[in-house]
């Protein structure tokens, strides 16, 4: 361990870049301690203690909506905008050849993100203000049906996200890691001692709740580890290329397929829609028509976390969300071309529609298995509180959430695998 700190000291290009990395993320995070001029700071801690959505919304933005802060949004605003410009690209031909341009179509799609990100980050700015106001007993802001007071703060949110869009594009280039990334890793990180210190502070006083809280410790430790075998696991599908070997031999090569090909973006998604529901019964259950009430009502008792139907739709949501995002990215008849163009086959399997049927094939079943685990990791603190609570052992705070834990391990093994390429880019240079 000495060795490799050793290692990555003695390279200054990448000492500079982790040194770069470290100072935006400490701006990042004094940015999120930034409060929105004009806010009710004791009304907003208020909504926080009683409403598990928002503590779970402020877990994946660092705290930025427990302090108001300008970035209140966080970087989901730009995620939001990627999913939809990467849906775009299957539908429209015009960018799906963009998308194959190399290096200057990504710029140009990039490009288009970061100007969708505005108005999506304004959009949302708006209804995030109303939900918390709704959830309020006393005002937050003090009219939010003023275009004077509620324009400034919209503005300033959506500013807010644009920096951190600009911040994570400055650490992507400058520094280590893919910067969007980073400040999402940092953002839940930066939850982790808090959440500790609540636990403890809570077990001093009830002895019962010290149980479950060490039983979550565990198992987020235990889930880290399996995360990052499945994370790592691939079926390697054999290829010979004809010709390609040593003396004229046949070289042998393998296609990599990962089991988890989606990553956490089907959970997104899920999150996404499932906070939907919950959003919208806010503001129904304060409407002036009865049904509208009791619509909301129902709303409220079907999508809150602690009803086990949440559990379930929140499962079938994670799985269908990754059969879809993989048949989007995932493309067996491209990659069966390019292996008969190289001079490869598979063997045993014909060339042409075999071979893309077989990929297909072990596609899918990867893909099952991909699915119901990332829907497993997803429900499963939210499981474990609900035992908790039925069994009446005592609950706690969630240490880390299933999407938490799946963005964490995915950005520490990426800045592994980057930083290792750094070392050896950095060894190489010594003989020139």
């Amino acid at each position: 361990m000495l060795t490799y700190v050793k290692q990555i000291w003695n390279s200054k290009d990448l000492r500079n870049r982790i040194g770069f990395t470290i100072l935006m993320i400490l701006a990042y995070r004094f940015i999120a301690h930034i409060t929105v001029p004009g806010a009710d700071m004791e009304a907003l801690k208020a909504i926080q203690n009683r409403n598990e959505l928002l503590q779970v919304f402020s877990l994946l933005t660092g705290g930025s909506s427990e302090n108001f802060s300008i970035v209140l949004m966080g970087i989901s605003p730009y995620i939001n905008a990627s999913i939809i410009m990467q849906l775009l690209t299957v539908i429209s031909p015009k960018l799906e050849s963009l998308s194959k341009e190399g290096e200057s179509g990504r710029r140009k799609i990039n490009t288009w993100t970061r100007w969708l990100t505005f108005p999506l980050a304004f959009l949302q700015s708006y209804g995030m203000i109303l939900l918390l106001n709704s959830q309020a007993q006393l005002p937050i802001l003090s009219s939010t049906s003023d275009p004077a007071v509620m324009l400034p703060v919209m503005l300033s949110i959506s500013a807010g996200t644009v920096l951190l869009v600009w911040l994570g594009e400055q650490i992507t280039e400058n520094g280590v890691g893919n910067g969007i990334s980073m400040i999402i890793f940092a953002s839940i990180i930066s939850q982790i001692p808090a959440t500790i210190g609540q636990n403890l502070f809570l077990a001093q006083n009830d002895e019962s709740r010290l149980i479950p809280f060490i039983a979550i410790v565990l198992l987020t430790i235990i889930l880290m580890v399996i995360v990052v075998l499945v994370n790592e696991g691939q079926r390697r599908v054999p290829v010979t290329y004809a010709g390609h070997g040593v003396k004229g031999k046949n070289g042998q090569s393998f296609l990599p397929i990962r089991i988890n090909q989606a990553g956490m973006i089907p959970i997104i998604f899920a999150v996404a829609l499932m906070s939907f529901p919950g959003i919208l019964a806010q503001f129904l259950v304060n409407a002036n028509s009865q049904w509208l009430q009791d619509f909301g009502s129902t709303l409220t008792t079907l999508f809150s976390p602690n009803n086990f139907s949440y559990l379930v739709f929140y499962f079938l949501l994670v799985v269908a969300f990754t059969f879809f995002y993989v048949s989007i990215t995932f493309n067996p008849d491209e990659i069966a071309d390019s292996i008969q163009k190289r001079g490869g086959y598979i063997p045993g399997i014909r060339p042409g529609k075999q071979t893309t049927d077989y990929l297909q094939h072990i596609s899918n079943r990867l893909t099952l298995f991909g699915s119901f685990f990332l829907g497993i990791i997803a429900i499963l603190p939210l499981l474990l509180q609900f035992v908790f609570s039925s069994a009446s052992v005592g609950s706690v705070t969630l240490l880390i959430s299933g999407a938490g834990i799946i963005i964490i391990v995915g950005v520490v093994l990426e800045l592994i695998r980057q930083i290792n390429a750094m070392l050896v880019m950095h060894d190489y240079k010594k003989f020139y």
